[in-house]
């Protein structure tokens, strides 16, 4: 199997609501209007790449990458890493690992000085980053927020 790592383009965006649909199955599919404007405005950000590994025309997995411009380190970057996923069709055959070697090539073309993503609770997942060549440096926190009720 042929794995191609590159920025997604406009005719990914329904394989990509694919792809999330399996890392968050909780979630609502989002209008196809809503999506579309939320594709227009993250393919209109500086400084923002979503990837996708592409199996012989299948988009198998993703990474959205964001260079975040930085006043410390000498003024290098940070590269946030967010939504990772591979399709469980192509779990344990790659794809993670390619998608994993371009996010750091993503980091290093713009002169970042670290790739900071956070990962599930979950050993296979720290055990796989880890073999990426990632360190467990800190704990994160997250604080959630509430969305307001939208019935106005």
């Amino acid at each position: 199997m042929k794995i191609n790592v590159r920025p997604a383009v406009g005719s990914d965006l329904s394989s990509l609501l694919g792809l999330y649909g399996e890392l968050n199955p909780d979630d609502a599919p989002l209008p196809q209007e809503r999506a579309d404007a939320i594709w227009a405005a993250i393919s209109n950000q500086q400084g923002r790449t979503v990837l996708v590994a592409d199996t012989d025309g299948a988009v198998a997995g993703t990474a959205d990458c964001l260079v975040l411009p930085n006043l410390t380190r000498g003024g290098r970057a940070v590269l946030f890493v967010e939504n990772v996923v591979v399709a469980e069709a192509f779990q344990r055959r790659g794809v993670g690992r390619h998608l994993m070697d371009a996010v750091v090539q993503v980091g290093e073309a713009a002169g970042c000085y670290k790739v900071q993503l956070l990962a599930a609770d979950d050993e296979y997942v720290h055990r796989f980053y880890e073999s990426c060549g990632f360190l467990a440096r800190a704990e994160g926190f997250r604080r959630y927020i509430e969305r307001p009720d939208s019935t106005a």
